[in-house]
């Protein structure tokens, strides 16, 4: 691991705060240098590159959305012809035919031929009815919940509070958010959202709350349960750590962190408007925005590249991607599937520290019916396999090409 780095001086509090208050405010802090560079060849953790929930998600969205066209365009039998769904690849998320995508899971679409035509039909399996169903009784059951995450991920925009309807869709598979509420959000959300006129033209979503209810970040609520934070502004609440195996920092940069570790802690949901953005109370601020965004998830990842949309929106830096890179015991980067994946590592090593999220149980479940698919498909090539002549050379006809690997590895 490489690493450059600034030398870091310790912050000086201002002396009124220091004689009279015993907890200063973080805007009163004063900053000489700070620790802004930093660059680091990132260590690979197999743990978290193992964790299926999270990287098999690129094969989930597309099935689910593909799932859901299916139940809206036939509730009643769930069977649908492939002529009505064949174009929508783009839409659905699909890099390739969707018949041939369909075919890949044949554990949750069932493939049989059409009344006219010989053509192609779909329908979902008996399981995959039963997951659907369970997975629709979780978004009514935990309905508040879900709206809850919504709130706080609206809250987190600073005084505005709000967002553009845009940046909320493209975080919507990381929320657990049904169709519908975006779709119909004043038929499907509470009386405290309201949709808005941005600048830009962009239509946002904005949440009204009463100015005396004041929110907790995963890290206050669960620093009020050790004993160790009563909730008085100015407090410092340390993260907890998870070092990777193998993965040491230079003295330097830990003797930096602990010191980093006692500066005041800043809500996601506080005003940062008086911080100033090159001292190390706004880094800590940046990433205690980024554990609350994390905590909220599903899978508690998501792709790096989705969460820099909301740089402007939540008051974070430019180069925000860096702070997961300073942070390797609080955050993971996972580089499987062709993407930068940042993990929250607590959520991992530490399963009561954060609330698991209503949808996960299903997610997990679809995700296991997916897997079945793969002892179908292996099953169905090894019966059709030609005999072998001693020609090596062979292929077997029934084989995915490379186009199939690209979703089933």
């Amino acid at each position: 691991m490489t690493m450059i780095v600034r030398r870091s001086k310790k912050c000086v509090c201002l002396l009124h705060e220091v004689l009279f208050s015993s907890h200063p405010l973080p805007c009163a802090y004063t900053q000489r240098q700070n620790y802004v560079d930093v660059y680091m060849k990132w260590k690979k953790d197999s743990f978290f590159d193992s964790i299926d929930t999270i990287h098999r998600s690129v094969q989930l969205k597309p099935l689910i959305a593909l799932k859901n066209c299916i139940v809206s365009s036939s509730p009643d039998d769930y069977c649908i012809p492939i002529s009505t769904i064949s174009k929508k690849g783009l839409e659905l998320g699909i890099s390739i035919k969707v018949a041939r995508f369909l075919r890949l899971y044949p554990s949750v679409f069932e493939e049989f031929t059409g009344p006219n035509y010989n053509l192609p039909w779909f329908k979902l399996t008996q399981r995959a009815i039963e997951l659907d169903r369970e997975e629709r009784e979780v978004y009514v059951k935990f309905k508040d919940d879900i709206i809850m995450r919504l709130k706080k991920l609206i809250l987190m925009s600073g005084r505005e509070q709000m967002l553009p309807v845009k940046i909320i869709q493209g975080l919507q598979w990381y929320l657990g958010l049904p169709d519908e509420f975006l779709r119909k959000p004043e038929d499907n959300l509470d009386g405290c959202f309201r949709v808005v006129e941005m600048e830009d033209g962009l239509k946002g979503l904005a949440v009204n709350i009463d100015g005396s209810e004041r929110f907790l970040s995963v890290m206050q609520r669960n620093a009020m349960r050790r004993g160790v934070y009563t909730g008085v502004e100015g407090e410092a609440i340390e993260f907890p750590l998870y070092p990777s195996k193998g993965l040491r920092l230079k003295r330097k940069i830990a003797d930096w962190f602990d010191e980093f570790q006692k500066f005041p802690y800043v809500s996601p949901y506080e005003d940062y408007s008086g911080l100033d953005p090159n001292s190390d109370i706004a880094e800590k601020r940046v990433v205690g925005v980024l554990h609350e965004l994390l905590s909220l998830f599903v899978e508690h990842a998501a792709e790096r590249k989705k969460l820099l949309f909301l740089r402007k929106y939540l008051g974070l830096p430019q180069k925000v991607h860096k702070a997961f890179e300073r942070h390797p015991h609080i955050f993971n980067l996972s580089l499987m599937n062709k993407t930068c994946t940042a993990i929250l590592k607590e959520a991992y090593c530490d399963r009561g520290a954060i609330e698991e999220h209503p949808l996960a149980k299903v997610r997990k479940r679809y995700i296991k019916l997916m897997k079945e698919s793969e002892g179908i498909l292996k099953s169905r090539r090894l019966n059709n396999r030609p005999i072998d002549r001693g020609d090596s050379n062979i292929k077997d006809l029934d084989c995915t090409d490379d186009e199939d690997k690209k979703f089933t590895t």
